[in-house]
């Protein structure tokens, strides 16, 4: 097999992830239902195909190569360009999604999400709704590489191209927090950066998948504990292992209980402009999810409640 466009099938994909997952060529057989002499004679071909090798024959263990590595990461994409066409095809055909992925900031109400969830499935829709949480540019970048069909929380200017739009879903208010024994609850305010700088913050790692990501409220020199989340980041200040900014409506509930002190700082306060975007191709039909949720949005009840709706401590 000479023709590297037939032989990247998702089938020879699937088969390349399967031997990466299993650690070996007998057991990802034994998965694939092949003997392993099949398995392997398929794994050439595709290497033939692209003039590499993709596993690493020196090891007992199937390990990718460099070149297997980048094929697994671009053949994953290639998937789920492919799943994104066969949605597209099937909701012109009947106006439903097939599947619905909703890409949230963690900084967004879980709550109003689970709730908003909830009134959706009480339709009775045939489209299965997906969430993913990510995190700073993560979330618009979720949609704009196809990974997501609506972004909730985008704190970055969307792109300009025709097929995604935006509105503004609100202003989202910070505050500096930290436990009560955290040594920063009894110090002086407010708190400058250099009193900052000497204790170790906690801040939300970016989920976007190429490029460095944002950063917001660290100091140059300051040590750092990253987290995935804002529910992570929250739980940590609770356990005084840093101090940084929380979303105010997040942090209310336990500043009311005792579990968190307010702190002031000298630096300007934290306040962020969040927006909602979604996509559609010029010239084609609204889903009907996206269009149910797009209504949702419309709601300024939605909107506050999505930026303030507190959890229970």
């Amino acid at each position: 097999m000479s023709n590297f466009r037939d032989a990247l099938t998702p089938g020879a994909l699937a088969m390349i992830a399967m031997v990466h997952r299993t650690g070996s060529m007998a057991a990802a057989a034994r998965e694939l239902g092949l003997v392993p002499s099949a398995l392997t004679y398929r794994v050439r071909q595709l290497e033939d195909a692209l003039d590499v090798l993709l596993f690493d024959r020196s090891s007992r263990q199937a390990r990718l190569t460099e070149a297997g590595k980048e094929l697994l990461r671009e053949g994953n994409r290639l998937l789920d360009e492919l799943d994104a066409v066969a949605n597209r095809v099937k909701r012109v055909a009947t106006g439903w999604e097939p599947q619905f992925t909703v890409a949230v900031d963690s900084v967004i109400s879980r709550t109003t999400v689970m709730e908003l969830c909830e009134a959706f499935f009480a339709l009775g829709p045939p489209t299965r709704i997906k969430i993913r949480e990510e995190a700073l540019s993560g979330t618009l970048e979720a949609l704009t590489s196809g990974q997501a069909d609506l972004a909730i929380g985008v704190v970055i200017e969307p792109t300009s191209q025709s097929s995604f739009h935006s509105k503004p879903l609100g202003a989202l208010d910070f505050v500096y927090a930290v436990a009560p024994h955290h040594p920063l609850a009894s110090a002086p305010e407010p708190l400058t950066d250099t009193v900052l700088r000497a204790h170790r913050a906690v801040a939300v790692a970016d989920s976007v998948q190429r490029g460095g990501g944002l950063t917001l409220g660290l100091l140059g020199g300051q040590d750092v504990f990253t987290v995935p989340g804002m529910p992570a980041k929250l739980e940590a200040q609770l356990r005084g292992l840093g101090g940084g900014f929380l979303p105010t409506y997040l942090a209310r509930p336990y500043i009311e209980s005792g579990q968190l002190v307010v702190k002031q700082v000298q630096r300007a306060s934290r306040a962020s402009r969040t927006s909602y975007a979604w996509r559609q191709e010029p010239g084609t039909r609204t889903g009907r999810a996206l269009q149910w949720w797009l209504e949702q949005l419309e709601k300024p009840a939605t909107r506050q409640a999505l930026l303030e709706r507190p959890q229970a401590p």
